[in-house]
């Protein structure tokens, strides 16, 4: 008996657990990549933004209880990803032109939400080597917004553009037949 709501449920749970650990593993490796928001950009790509925003919710606060509470209020982020993504994945179609643009804008719109909230809740710091930079722009002027923000716009580049890639990517290696699972059309009475 095939039902679209336990696909659905059982997919954003899926990419829930997928952002987790791979925010855990890219951390650990020390990469530019973090790809700590791939779930929600799958979840929002095929089924829209509701979705990509529970996913992207869900995510930090799990992450957040298991870690540190204190980066809970950065689910705004993951959450603004997963409505951006669905709203693009609603109006076009997600193509790798689509995924490009789209990761452009999130590597603005991102740091945008970011920032202000890790200069509330870290001083604007993150514990990173790129904290040099952050430093180095204030002290030849930059206020700690600004040179925050830069430095979380340079990373944002990289992550969101390559997980909206890798989630183009992802989405054409997926069988037409698992995505028919989550149709309205088949859903048994």
């Amino acid at each position: 008996m095939k039902n679209r709501k336990v696909y659905l449920t059982a997919f954003c749970g899926v990419a829930v657990a997928m952002n987790i650990v791979l925010g855990i593993i890219t951390s650990a490796l020390g990469i530019p990549l973090y790809l700590d928001t791939l779930g929600t950009v799958l979840t929002a790509a095929l089924f829209g933004p509701v979705p990509g925003v529970i996913v992207g919710a869900l995510s930090n606060i799990i992450t957040g209880l298991i870690y540190s509470v204190s980066d809970i209020p950065f689910c705004l982020v993951n959450m603004a990803v997963g409505l951006i993504v669905g709203l693009v994945g609603k109006k076009f179609k997600w193509t790798f032109v689509s995924a490009l643009i789209t990761g452009l804008v999130l590597s603005f719109v991102c740091p945008a939400i970011g920032t202000p909230i890790g200069i509330f809740v870290y001083g604007g710091l993150n514990g990173s080597f790129s904290d040099v930079l952050v430093m180095s722009l204030v002290q030849s002027g930059h206020d700690i917004f600004q040179a925050s923000f830069l430095r979380n716009v340079a990373s944002n580049l990289i992550d969101k553009i390559g997980t909206c890639i890798i989630a183009w990517a992802l989405i054409r290696a997926i069988p037409m037949q698992f995505l028919a699972n989550f149709k309205k059309n088949n859903e048994s009475a």
